[in-house]
């Protein structure tokens, strides 16, 4: 066969096959993107501080006190307000930790699939808000340490994959206080203690399983640098 035949056979042979390769390449890229995917959604999620948790729990502890001095007066709007601060601080607290981490992390900026998490409880928070604002128009305070406590602990077992399990009985603990306050009469809204002390509970247990999380998946980070250096 003659050399230019033979050439001109060759490229069109591999004219014919670079769709297939181009396609069988597409498709491994495709399998490696997701991949990396369920890789990073089954890991950890480690955008909440433990410590953000921890001073949100000493903040409705504090509140717990305050409102229930003699000078504070006894009337539900004054001690929603109370309660409404220590949410201000809270969100403060543990959302402005969240962006810290957002914008020093190089990995989040990378793969925005990590912080996928973060929404897990927004239907949960979402609910709440509705039915707190339709428990003050019926001037039915008194069930909303209730609703607050069992959708703020349905809010944590949302998390029951991405940050420790010991988290989600920390939901199991919201959701049994919650349960007992919408079912015991005496419960009042404008005794503060049981909301402070519920809560102070609950957010030190948080915060401190998550510091531990957090300090494990460090140990994790710097054990894999030490074994990729040369």
């Amino acid at each position: 066969m003659p050399a230019g035949n033979f050439a001109l056979q060759s490229t069109l042979q591999f004219c014919n096959l670079s769709p297939v390769i181009a396609a069988h390449i597409h498709d491994a890229l495709d399998q490696v993107r997701r991949l990396r995917e369920i890789v990073l959604n089954r890991g950890p999620f480690r955008g909440y501080s433990g410590k953000a948790r921890i001073l949100s729990g000493l903040a409705a502890l504090a509140s717990a006190f305050v409102l229930s001095r003699a000078f504070v007066p006894a009337t539900p709007h004054a001690h929603l307000l109370g309660w409404l601060a220590v949410l201000g601080v809270a969100l403060l607290l543990n959302y402005g930790a969240l962006l810290n981490w957002i914008f020093t992390e190089p990995k989040v900026r990378r793969h925005p699939v990590i912080l996928k998490p973060a929404l897990d409880a927004l239907p949960a928070l979402a609910v709440g808000g509705v039915l707190t604002i339709a428990l003050i128009r019926a001037e039915l305070y008194d069930f909303l340490f209730g609703v607050w406590m069992s959708l703020y602990g349905i809010a944590h077992m949302a998390y029951r994959q991405t940050l420790p399990g010991e988290n989600y009985f920390v939901g199991v603990f919201y959701v049994l206080c919650g349960s007992a306050c919408l079912l015991v009469p005496a419960v009042k809204f404008t005794s503060p203690w049981p909301m402070g002390l519920v809560f102070f509970a609950g957010e030190l247990a948080g915060g401190t399983f998550l510091i531990l999380m957090n300090d494990r998946e460090k140990d994790l980070d710097n054990l894999e640098q030490k074994e990729e250096q040369p």
